[in-house]
Formats: C-alpha cells, sequence, structure tokens
C-alpha cells in the first residue's frame, strides 16, 4: 500500500516520523499510525427549499481506534475534501492522546457553503448526511461533534436522526449538543478555556505579568472570541483579533465584551468600529510585536514564507494545523515557542469526553464540576508535555508528539496485530 501524500497529511506523517525518531521506535512500532483504518466518501442529493435537488459531497475517516472509540469534530466549508479531513483525524487520534483520554481520532465534513442554505436546507443535509454515514458511528464506535460552521443545532439534528433509525434515544452518539438532549456545561467554552490555560501557564513559566502583556487572536468564531475573552480576563490586552471581514487592531486593547455582542447581533464583525482602531490584514495580524499570537481560524494559516515576519515570542494555536510543518521549524530556529495544537486546543475533546460520560451514565454534572476537572487534565498535559521536552531537549511540539505516539504504539503493541 504506497504512503497518503498530501499536503496537509504530510505535515503530520513528518511530524510522526521525527517522534518516532526522538523515541528511537522501530517501523513495525508505528507503520500502521501512518494509514486511516477507514475512510469513507459519501455523494448525496438534499431537495432544497425551491425544489431543485443538488449533489453534495460528504467524507468521514477514522483514524486509529486502539485506544477506544473514534472522536471527531464534522464540518460544513467549500473547502472540505479527503485530504484535509484524513489529517484532522490524525491530529485528534495524537490529541486525545496527548491528554490521555480513551480515544481515537475521526473527523466528517461535507463540501458545502453553509451560509448559502437555508436552515431548512441545512437541516435536510445534515439528516441524509447521517444516515449516509450511520454505518460508522455510534456511542461505542464513533462520536462526531461541533467543528467549523456546526454548533449544537447540527448535533441535535444528527442525535435525532442516529436515534431515528435505532428507534429509541441515544444521546452519547454525539457531543456538542443542545443542554436539553444531553449536553454538558461548560461545553461551549471549553476549547476557548484550554487555549486561555496554555497562555497562562506560559506566562506563567517565564515570570510575565499576564497584565503587561499583549496579545493577537486569529478567528473570532467559538473558539477565538472565548479564548478572548477568558485571556482578557486575566488582564492581558487583546490588541487585535480578526474573522472572515478582515483585522481589528487597537494598541490600547479592544473591547472584547463589545465585539463579540456586536459579533452575535451581525453574525459575524462585519462593519464594526471603534474609537482608535484600525483595520489590519490576516497577513499583518499574524505578523504583529505581541507576546502571544493565538491562530484560531483554519489550517496552514503560517506558511514557511510568513514563519520570519511572525513577531510573537509565543504562538498558541487555537486552530488545527495553522502552521506548516516547515514553518513549524523555522519558528524554532528563531526562538518563537509554538504551543501546538494537539495540546492547546484540546479542551473541546476533553469536554467532550465528560459530556459522553455524562450520557452514557445516565448523569449530569454542574459546571465547576466540568471546569475544574476541565483544568486538572489540561494541566497535567501541559506539564507532561513541558517534562518531555526538557528530557528530550525538543520542541513543545515534539514533545507532543513523542508523548501520543508511545502511548498509541503501546495500545496497538498490547493488542497486537490481528489475525
Amino acid at each position: 500500500m504506497p504512503e497518503v501524500r498530501t499536503s496537509q497529511y504530510q505535515n503530520f506523517l513528518s511530524q510522526l516520523e521525527k517522534a518516532a525518531r526522538i523515541l528511537g521506535l522501530a517501523r513495525n512500532e508505528y507503520e500502521a499510525i501512518k494509514y486511516p483504518e477507514r475512510e469513507l466518501t459519501v455523494n448525496f442529493p438534499v431537495i432544497m427549499d425551491n425544489g431543485e435537488v443538488r449533489m453534495f459531497t460528504g467524507y468521514r475517516v477514522q483514524h486509529c481506534s486502539s485506544r477506544g472509540p473514534c472522536k471527531g469534530g464534522i464540518r460544513f466549508h467549500p473547502d472540505v475534501e479527503m485530504d484535509e479531513i484524513r489529517a484532522l483525524s490524525a491530529w485528534m487520534t495524537f490529541k486525545c492522546a496527548v491528554v490521555n483520554i480513551p480515544y481515537g481520532g475521526a473527523k466528517g465534513g461535507v463540501t458545502c457553503d453553509p451560509s448559502q442554505l437555508s436552515e431548512t436546507e441545512l437541516r435536510r443535509l445534515t439528516r441524509r448526511y447521517t444516515a449516509m454515514i450511520l454505518p460508522l458511528i455510534g456511542p461505542d464506535r464513533d462520536i462526531p461533534a461541533p467543528d467549523v460552521n456546526t454548533n449544537g443545532k447540527v448535533m441535535g439534528w444528527i442525535m435525532d436522526t442516529y436515534s431515528m433509525f435505532m428507534g429509541y434515544a441515544v444521546p452519547g452518539v454525539v457531543t456538542g449538543k443542545p443542554l436539553e438532549i444531553g449536553g454538558s456545561l461548560g461545553r461551549l467554552e471549553a476549547t476557548g478555556r484550554g487555549v486561555m490555560f496554555m497562555v497562562r501557564e506560559q506566562a506563567r513559566n517565564r515570570g510575565w505579568d499576564l497584565a503587561k502583556t499583549t496579545v493577537a487572536i486569529q478567528g473570532f468564531g467559538n473558539v477565538g472570541s472565548i479564548a478572548a475573552k477568558l485571556i482578557s480576563g486575566l488582564g492581558a490586552r487583546i490588541v487585535a483579533v480578526s474573522d472572515v471581514a478582515g483585522g481589528f487592531h487597537h494598541p490600547e486593547g479592544l473591547d472584547i465584551e463589545a465585539m463579540r455582542r456586536y459579533a452575535a447581533e451581525h453574525k459575524g464583525l462585519e462593519g464594526y468600529t471603534a474609537p482608535g482602531m484600525m483595520r489590519i490584514g490576516q497577513e499583518e495580524l499574524l505578523s504583529l510585536d505581541v507576546d502571544f499570537l493565538v491562530p484560531a481560524a483554519l489550517e496552514n494559516q503560517i506558511t514557511l514564507a510568513l514563519a520570519d515576519r511572525i513577531r510573537a515570542k509565543v504562538v498558541v494555536e487555537g486552530a488545527n494545523g495553522p502552521v506548516s510543518f516547515e514553518a513549524d521549524q523555522r519558528l524554532s530556529a528563531r526562538g518563537v515557542t509554538v504551543v501546538p495544537d494537539i495540546l492547546a486546543n484540546a479542551g473541546g475533546v476533553v469536554c467532550s469526553y465528560f459530556e459522553w460520560v455524562q450520557n452514557l451514565q445516565s448523569v449530569m454534572w454542574d459546571e465547576d464540576q466540568v471546569n475544574r476537572d476541565l483544568e486538572r487534565i489540561m494541566l497535567r498535559a501541559y506539564e507532561d508535555v513541558v517534562a518531555m521536552s526538557v528530557e528530550k531537549k525538543t520542541t513543545l511540539r515534539e514533545a507532543a508528539y513523542c508523548i501520543a505516539l508511545k502511548r498509541i504504539s503501546a495500545a496497538k503493541s498490547i493488542r497486537g496485530v490481528f489475525p
């Protein structure tokens, strides 16, 4: 079987190979981890509001189930394709392993522009896509969650569709659901909260006073906006944020609560104004002279061409794969610390794990317990990664991959090769 070689998956494979060399693993100990276990492509019709029938393409990839059921989000975006979904599923495997929760990685998506679909059309699309991937998903098999352009409402439709096929309610088939049908308190904020923990711990390790630090955040969706709110709540100055409308910069700090209210009312920041604020481009935001840069948008935002322009001292990856492999090497050579995605944005999957456990046990935890356990797991993982980095004299990304790869490889070794 030829090796899977795609742009984003190549980033994953390059990091995997590097971690294997650092750990001194034989090829047999990690060869199977290079390949997804299952890949499903589906093509399905949806009746539009005007009666037209349109065809859509969707995907679901399960990368590895050696440590438990597969787990991963579903995204609706015009750029969704198999290469991207394959890479994201692999990153999920490593993300779950680095925070040591009993999941493997999966990912799914539909190639579409949800902004051009009515709610009725989006619901039909979601239900039909769910029916098409039904053979792969289930609370003991593969548990989807929200991702780019999907949310609790979409998860509710998936849960209901799956339950209709089963003949009884199955809340544990998805996470990120509304509270009324088995969602978890604290889930919406969990990814942004995890990013905040990483910023806080990096400042603490460096002896920085957070009140004197500056932060730029690319992306103002669920992750970016909540991270901005929580980080500013620690006293840090958020000097720039961006969304699809572009960048917003104020050297003295932005009013994050006002921007969150505006974005909620207007479905984005287009048209937002404030005294002293300047409009900037995405690349300009990424190259601002700040203490912390949080790329929380999409993949491959910081490429090798941009790496030399990064002036942040610490990059905390709120998105999945926002820094290319080559750019990561360059940032490391320049002394820029990168807190990797498989650690920094793992708060979401940790809280999804909490939601799944609550569903399986038919209980509901209070928000204090969720946030307390989230912090405990995230800080333990951060400390493990820092310790591995010191032990192996590696970057935080290489250390995180080493920890994850060691755990995944051990699980595969214990289970053996079937038959």
